[in-house]
């Protein structure tokens, strides 16, 4: 019997889920917290993950200690300090400023399909990742990622390719991650043994 299933996330212990959908087959590791966010068929990430005001793609793999979409504090207000948003919490006759909460769930991160993030890396808010990347552990990303591009460092840098622009090209056509689960199955095979290119020779 497999573990994972089309019905229900498997949620490990001490996770905190605020406003947050789960595609099929979602696995989210211990003491992660969520908010906001979606996550998509496939997707996982490892334990105390922090991600909010994310979509994060299909078959993402995100490792421990990675945080997305952290919430940035107002920069060009006198002060930085949550009491003048957070004021319900200091005062007994002030609210919370929901314009300013509004404005943090709309600087969306999109994480795309089959993207690996290595761990304790940060992605920051409004920033897209595209299909295929990778973040290397530890990397800060303040600017959108191309698919199939390797990033590492602070602030996050392109490394190199994953592949040849013509196969990064053609996987993104193939668009496999939209394949439905009997047909993932049937290629089970060559996912495990073939290269890139003779995974596409066989399946275009």
């Amino acid at each position: 019997m497999a573990r994972l299933s089309a019905e229900t996330p498997v949620l490990h212990p001490d996770c905190s889920v605020n406003d947050t959908t789960f595609g099929t087959y979602v696995e989210i590791g211990q003491g992660t917290r969520l908010a906001h966010s979606h996550i998509d068929d496939y997707s996982y990430c490892d334990r105390f993950c922090d991600i909010a005001n994310a979509s994060v793609g299909k078959f993402s793999n995100i490792a421990s200690y990675v945080r997305i979409g952290a919430t940035d504090h107002p920069m060009d207000k006198a002060s930085l300090h949550h009491f003048h948003y957070r004021s319900a919490d200091y005062f007994d006759d002030a609210t919370h400023d929901e314009g300013w909460f509004a404005h943090r769930k709309n600087r969306r991160c999109v994480i795309g399909h089959d993207t690996w993030l290595g761990h304790g890396a940060q992605v920051r808010p409004e920033v897209t990742i595209g299909h295929g990347a990778v973040v290397a552990g530890g990397a800060i990303v303040t600017k959108d990622v191309p698919p199939y591009m390797i990033v590492a460092g602070i602030p996050a840098e392109p490394l190199r390719g994953r592949f040849k622009t013509d196969i990064s090209d053609r996987l993104m056509a193939l668009a496999w991650w939209d394949w439905p689960h009997d047909q993932l199955r049937q290629a089970l095979t060559d996912f495990r043994a073939l290269s890139a290119e003779a995974f596409l020779e066989r399946y275009e």
